[in-house]
């Protein structure tokens, strides 16, 4: 089963496995994290996709709030769900498959 069989998320950042991707989504084990942007689909993006990620142990799972202008940030899947939740408004963050990668979320919440 693929990862995107049931959800799509709004971007996903994935291995680079060439013309394979042509026949299948990616499958989990393929994914380093996913990003939502969600407004009307918030209570679906924290509560339900959270737990669908989790449970097939996608790293990291970002939703962009756009009501509020915050970035969710679901890391460390444990047992169907994410061991660390956290809420920023702004500053850097730093993706944990690129730690090199610094991403501004003022940039990523902003309209």
């Amino acid at each position: 089963m693929t990862l995107l069989n049931d959800s799509e998320p709004d971007i996903a950042i994935v291995q680079r496995l060439g013309r394979e991707y042509l026949q299948h989504h990616p499958y989990p084990e393929n994914v380093f994290w996913l990003i939502e942007y969600s407004d009307s689909s918030l209570g679906k993006d924290l509560e339900i996709k959270s737990k669908v990620y989790a449970e097939v142990k996608i790293g990291e799972y970002w939703v962009v709030n756009l009501q509020k202008r915050e970035l969710v940030v679901f890391r460390e899947p444990q047992d169907g769900e994410y061991a660390s939740i956290s809420t920023q408004t702004g500053g850097i963050i730093y993706p944990l498959a690129f730690p090199d990668l610094c991403v501004s979320v003022d940039l990523i919440v902003s309209r």
